[in-house]
């Protein structure tokens, strides 16, 4: 559940406007949606496009890495039958023409499907006699942070940082699905703890220090946001210090 409280200090442009405020806004809207349809699909030249030279970009399973380190990561895992999914559920765009910045929200789901026979199972605290095959649903909000080119008028992401709300487990046969021990769970952060544990079993270093629906980064994460805004210097890398 998210608070009650008002998580910005100001509003900015984010309906309504001027032409030229809701072509902007559009466009940045249209680069947002590039990550569901172009990463699931592998259309790798066009998800690249979306970024600028210098972009980086977290997920639970990755940490934060550039852009191009990312695509290279996710190529692999897709080899070796990674499979994740992304719903994208609605799309808004705050936007500052003064400063040509904008900040992108898209909520949309992460679905992540997992297959654990009972050697993988193993690795966890908790092996199950019979595969299981499910999914893990993570809602959750994509945050680009946007920046206009001044001389080509081009809109590029420069930072993705997701806010985690909350997560569940989905039996592909609506009955068969792993159990998590109450340690595995601990470790991460409610909003994507079932994902989180998932894809420590797989052997992933999960990122531990990403936003969620309430707490300190959370009012961290809009803070950054606003100063972006505002066309001030910001720092998403606050879990690699």
């Amino acid at each position: 559940m998210t608070s009650p409280a008002d998580p910005h200090t100001k509003c900015y442009s984010h309906i309504n406007g001027t032409s030229e405020e809701l072509l902007d806004r559009f466009a940045v809207s249209e680069l947002c949606k590039g990550w569901p349809v172009y990463r699931d699909s592998s259309e790798w030249k066009n998800y690249r496009d979306l970024f600028t030279d210098d972009a980086h970009v977290w997920t639970t399973w990755s940490g934060p890495r550039h852009v191009d380190d990312f695509i290279s990561i996710s190529k692999a895992g897709k080899e070796k039958g990674v499979f994740i999914m992304h719903r994208e559920c609605g799309t808004l765009v705050e936007l500052n023409h003064c400063n040509d910045r904008a900040i992108g929200k898209m909520k949309a789901t992460i679905t992540h499907r997992f297959t654990f026979d009972p050697a993988t199972a193993a690795r966890g605290t908790t092996p199950e006699a019979e595969t299981a095959e499910f999914d893990v649903d993570c809602d959750c909000r994509f945050i680009f942070f946007c920046v206009k080119n001044s001389a080509t008028k081009q809109w590029k992401a420069k930072y993705v940082k997701l806010f985690y709300e909350k997560d569940k487990v989905v039996p592909v046969d609506g009955c068969t699905a792993p159990k998590f021990a109450k340690e595995e769970l601990d470790k991460i952060p409610t909003g994507y703890k079932y994902l989180g544990a998932a894809q420590a079993r797989l052997g992933y270093n999960i990122d531990l220090d990403l936003p969620t629906a309430t707490g300190a980064l959370w009012d961290r994460m809009y803070g950054e946001m606003e100063k972006w805004l505002d066309g001030k210097d910001i720092d998403l890398f606050w879990e690699s210090k």
